[in-house]
């Protein structure tokens, strides 16, 4: 058997497996249900599952749920919202301003209320049917929300949450199971929130002790509020007891929960009190290896104040070096005058007024000595006014004007403007020059405290896992120099950085533009500061300083986390970048400006996701291949089974310049991570 044949039986497998698993998924939620028959989390399970076979198998499995959990009444409301969700995901799959993870949780939530509210406005008691139909709507969007990221893996996002949300709802849906008169599914759910306050800490143990009584409140229908008061008191005790022995937490979970429902007089709040008990009885009796195999999780030793002084030290004076630059690169920009002068007026008053009057050609012609110089003699008065007057004008220039109040309130009609304009651009020097101090006084004040702070000993990042980059460049088609530039490296905590900037244009110019932009940037990410911060900083600046200059240039910035895989690509009017892991091939894109065309607090596009080992990130710019066609560069990557990222941003050159003809400058950058562990971080 051929070496495809394998890797097809392969996915085949997968995609069954997946299959399987969302059919499973939604079967068993339709047993979890809320007052009003309602069957909200098999709902956001069917939502979750995506479009296409996989929200199929997702809504077949939600079919079989019906005919074993609900009547047929509950049945037919349910199965019409599943059906409404599966068919808008799959008609309009593809778009991207619908790939976004908050659209699957709000078709749940929309459909089920649609078809909900038409069953509640035709039942008896409308008023009544209306709360329960509001929260199966909102369970419904939280359960999409949550499941997403275990049924679409492979966007960067976590499935802790996840995990913990459908345990909860395959616990709701045993909570009629009842064990020595003790419901066993309320009694696991305390066992569940008692492990994960305790694996967390306080915030998350509270956060999770809220949803999962806010959630168990709206399937009870009490509306009491007893299970969000009790579990968020519990989550918090034993989330506090976090890094101490496992009975610190029990212990201060049931006092919690006692606290809380003791005084309640609800008929379900003394079988919940010994319910919590239980629960945190059984969480005593978890095994040691769920929490690390440790029965106590020290932190680990905390670094000496010389470490640290030496760590902050050597960030503080990394990020003032970035500001001194980036306060001189905007002096050193050329120098162009912007003020405007004062004749314009004149001018666009006589193109209104005068164009069409009969001495035109005796007042701008044959006399034009005469009406300069009374134009002349009038602009000193009319800046000093602020408008013009007919005693502005010597006699033999007003005498002989036909037109002549016509011709006044025009010049004040665009003196008006002058001055404006004139304000206008003064206010924004005045801005400009406080940028400029204020990036050259922050540089000056983080240069003084690091001095104090004694002498740095920067500790070099000890790398276990290798990335490799390959890069490529070659200038537009008559130019010696190319535009764009190229770097990567990685910080001092090992974070691996790719930078591609295409300047304005092409030649020297926009080679000065794209390397003066990677330097700036460089500078800002070894200093220690997030790239997002770091982008807007720049973006911020460059804005100034193209006012100036009339320049822009395009950012492109991938990162990524040998250890762990996890990369992010920052753009700013980047071209595309592409995911390649296999045969599979992701574009990844954005829609903002290049960086220096919109000022004020502009972010660049972020896209997050996971780069599994032997798995390429492609940067390019727009000269490599055009966004609207690059068909063959997706084909050419997913045809690709090399692992040299150098050879394959040859390749990818090669292949451009036989298609593109090196219409304009081209930049590639390639990341490769490794498929076993290195003796230390490796580049090409």
């Amino acid at each position: 058997m051929g070496h495809g044949q394998i890797m097809l039986g392969r996915e085949q497998s997968a995609r069954l497996l997946g299959w399987g698993i969302r059919f499973f998924l939604a079967a068993a939620l339709t047993a979890s249900r809320t007052p009003g028959g309602y069957a909200p989390f098999a709902l956001g399970a069917v939502a979750a599952a995506g479009p296409g076979r996989d929200g199929g198998a997702a809504l077949a499995g939600a079919f079989v749920g019906t005919l074993l959990f609900l009547p047929f009444a509950d049945a037919l409301p349910f199965l019409a919202s599943a059906i409404l969700i599966l068919t808008a995901s799959t008609a309009f799959q593809g778009l991207r301003p619908l790939t976004e993870r908050w659209v699957a949780p709000a078709a749940a939530a929309g459909f089920s209320m649609a078809v909900g509210g038409i069953y509640v406005a035709q039942s008896l008691s409308p008023l009544e049917g209306l709360t329960p139909c509001v929260a199966a709507a909102a369970l419904a969007g939280a359960a999409a929300w949550f499941f997403r990221p275990l049924l679409q893996p492979g966007e960067g996002e976590s499935p802790a949450d996840g995990l913990l949300f459908l345990a909860a709802s395959c616990l709701l849906a045993v909570q009629d199971v009842a064990l020595l008169g003790l419901s066993l599914g309320r009694v696991l759910l305390c066992t569940l929130l008692a492990y994960t306050a305790y694996d967390r800490g306080a915030v998350a143990g509270a956060s999770a002790g809220l949803g999962l009584g806010l959630t168990a409140d709206l399937c009870a229908g009490t509306g009491s509020g007893i299970f969000t008061a009790g579990f968020g008191l519990a989550g918090l005790a034993a989330g506090s007891r976090s890094g101490r022995r496992r009975g610190e937490a029990a212990v201060a979970f049931a006092a919690a929960a006692l606290a809380a429902l003791l005084p309640v007089r609800e008929p379900l709040a003394q079988p919940l009190v010994l319910e919590s008990l239980a629960g945190a009885g059984l969480f005593l009796l978890l095994p040691g290896r769920l929490f690390g195999g440790k029965r106590v999780r020290r932190p680990p030793p905390p670094e000496q104040p010389s470490q640290m002084g030496a760590r902050l030290r050597e960030q503080l004076t990394r990020a003032a070096g970035a500001l001194r630059d980036l306060y001189e690169c905007m002096n050193r920009g050329p120098v162009y005058s912007t003020e405007e002068n004062p004749a314009i007026v004149f001018d666009r008053a006589a193109e209104k007024v005068c164009r069409g009057c009969a001495l035109c050609d005796l007042c701008w012609q044959r006399e034009y000595t005469g009406t300069f110089n009374a134009l002349n003699d009038a602009t000193p008065l009319l800046l000093e006014r602020g408008r013009a007057m007919a005693k502005d004008f010597p006699g033999y220039f007003a005498d002989r004007c036909i037109h002549l109040q016509d011709f006044i309130a025009a010049v004040n009609g665009e003196l008006s403007a002058f001055l404006l304009r004139r304000q206008y651009r003064r206010q924004l020097e005045e801005t400009r020059r406080s940028a400029r101090g204020q990036y050259a006084q922050l540089s000056e004040l983080l240069t003084a405290t690091a001095a104090g702070l004694g002498e740095a000993v920067p500790a070099a990042f000890q790398g276990t896992f290798a990335c490799r980059v390959g890069a490529a460049l070659r200038p537009k088609e008559g130019e010696t120099v190319c535009g764009d530039t190229v770097t990567s490296f990685q910080t001092p905590d090992g974070l691996w950085c790719l930078l591609l900037a295409d300047g304005m244009g092409s030649g020297e110019a926009a080679r000065k533009e794209s390397a003066l932009t990677c330097r700036l940037l460089r500078q800002f990410l070894e200093a220690g500061i997030e790239p997002e911060a770091a982008l807007k900083t720049l973006n911020s600046a460059m804005a100034l300083r193209g006012a100036d200059t009339g320049s822009f240039t395009t950012i492109d910035l991938c990162t990524c986390r040998a250890e762990t895989g996890e990369i992010a690509f920052y753009k700013f009017g980047a071209a595309p970048s592409y995911l390649k892991k296999g045969g599979t091939v992701r574009r990844v894109s954005g829609g903002s400006l290049p960086a220096g065309l919109r000022g004020g607090p502009a972010a660049p596009d972020v896209t997050r996701a996971a780069l599994e080992p032997g798995s390429f990130a492609v940067m390019i710019s727009d000269g490599v291949a055009d966004p609207g066609r690059d068909e063959w560069l997706e084909n050419l990557l997913a045809g690709w089974d090399g692992e040299d990222p150098q050879a394959l941003a040859g390749l990818i050159l090669s292949e451009s310049i036989r298609r593109e003809h090196l219409q304009d400058d081209c930049g590639i950058q390639v990341l490769y991570r490794e498929r076993t562990e290195k003796n230390g971080p490796t580049a090409v």
